[in-house]
């Protein structure tokens, strides 16, 4: 449905919160005696670094207490603006202070700002002379040079629930007269799915339904609007950033805790997010040894083939192959045994060079064997079982263990071919 003039402001700027009370999401900043309430509440404004995922509602606090807390606000995007941009507001924010007045300088994107145009900030900030509100999807504390920390308070807004983006979407449906004028209505479960879609992010929620309602005729979105609304879009997913970490952290978790529906749950949203495949695959091959193992020996096989197949075939393909690996690493029995075995070898060898044993030495000239160099070696494959008792490791650590077997998968028979074989090292292990 259109008709409407083009310079009508987007509609998640028209449903922008004028006051507290239509602010809806971030309770443990704003009810009682909570930080930004509290500020509020007092009439004076602080400095703030305003942390969290696009649309979570960053910018619309920093205009509430702008507002609130009668200040001069100056709006910047660390992607536009420049140093010369901030001097001039915090020659602004200079004279108005001889006059006591407040100047909020807002700075969205602030990790986007190098060190020393970070460092431009500083001393207005400790002087009084701006307020800062810096906005920013990033970690602060790799993001925002420490100087600048230690003078600003850090607060991390929360992802906002789907009952938070339930009331928006209502509001914005009963309130803005473009809506309201074209009768827009939802089909049955269309909410539900535009709220899914939304993960959290209230812009994009609004111009999911902005779209699917330019697109309705009559004002009912149908769930053919949402598809068409929601087509090729991008959920927010920075892959150098927190939501990177977080989700393949998320990914590798549900894959050790043997979820194979968590584990492909987080694959989807990685590969919807953009997601390089490679990056996935190559993550599930190391997960294979690492808390795989010898529990089920094949997971390597089957993940460096996966690897491979994803490089050759790539998407949208290659979802299969992922969704396949995925799912067996998940269903397997787990073992990190060989993982922690590494570990510990690698500790006893750092703490010096212990001296090979004489007789597993090599010995290709006829001087190092006069040195007894492979003296006495014997070899396993002439005895019987093709086994025989011998000490491999340096004499002053033959009796430490690094791989201590689990009894978990097909793990379980080498532990009990271990203990078979070295009933002083191995039998409580497999026991």
């Amino acid at each position: 449905m259109t008709g409407n003039a083009d310079n009508i402001s987007p509609l998640a700027e028209r449903c922008r919160p004028e006051s507290l009370e239509e602010f809806i999401g971030q309770e443990h900043l704003l009810t009682g005696k909570k930080i930004i309430r509290s500020m509020i509440d007092g009439g004076e404004a602080f400095s703030l670094i305003l942390w969290g995922d696009p649309g979570t509602g960053k910018t619309t606090l920093a205009r509430l207490i702008a507002r609130y807390c009668s200040l001069e606000a100056h709006f910047l995007s660390a992607i536009s603006a420049g140093v010369a941009d901030v001097r001039r507001v915090i020659d602004i924010g200079r004279e108005n202070r001889k006059a006591g007045k407040q100047t909020l300088l807002f700075l969205d994107e602030i990790h986007r700002f190098n060190k020393a145009q970070q460092d431009s900030v500083l001393a207005s900030v400790e002087s009084g002379d701006i307020v800062l509100i810096g906005a920013t999807t990033e970690n602060p504390s790799f993001n925002v040079i420490s100087p600048l920390l230690s003078r600003t308070r850090v607060l991390k807004l929360k992802t906002l629930a789907d009952a938070d983006l339930m009331k928006i979407m209502d509001n914005a449906a009963a309130r803005d007269s473009v809506l309201r004028e074209g009768n827009i209505r939802f089909a049955d479960g269309v909410k539900e799915m535009i709220v899914a879609a939304a993960g959290g992010d209230a812009r994009r929620m609004l111009n999911i339904v902005e779209t699917a309602f330019s697109l309705s005729e009559d004002g009912l979105i149908g769930k053919e609007h949402f598809e068409e609304a929601v087509k090729n879009s991008m959920m927010y997913y920075d892959r150098a950033g927190d939501r990177h970490y977080d989700t393949i952290s998320a990914f590798i978790k549900s894959l050790r805790g043997s979820d194979p529906d968590a584990a492909v749950y987080y694959m989807a949203r990685m590969i919807l997010a953009g997601e390089d495949p490679l990056f996935i695959a190559r993550r599930m091959v190391i997960f294979a040894s690492e808390d795989v193992g010898n529990a089920s020996p094949v997971a390597l096989n089957l993940a460096v083939s996966a690897f491979t197949a994803v490089k050759n075939i790539g998407l949208p393909e290659a979802e299969i192959i992922l969704s396949q690996c995925a799912t067996f690493l998940a269903s397997c029995p787990k073992s990190n045994a060989s993982y922690l075995a590494i570990r510990k070898a690698k500790d006893a060898a750092s703490r010096g060079a212990h001296e090979i044993p004489m007789h597993i030495r090599n010995a290709p000239t006829s001087l190092m064997k006069d040195l007894g160099y492979a003296k006495g070696y014997r070899y396993p494959h002439d005895h019987e079982g093709h086994f025989v008792k011998e000490n491999y490791l340096p004499e002053d650590i033959k009796d430490m263990v690094f791989y201590e077997p689990t009894v978990e998968g097909q793990e379980k028979a080498i532990a009990e071919r271990l203990a078979r074989l070295w009933p002083e090292k191995y039998r409580k292990i497999s026991s």
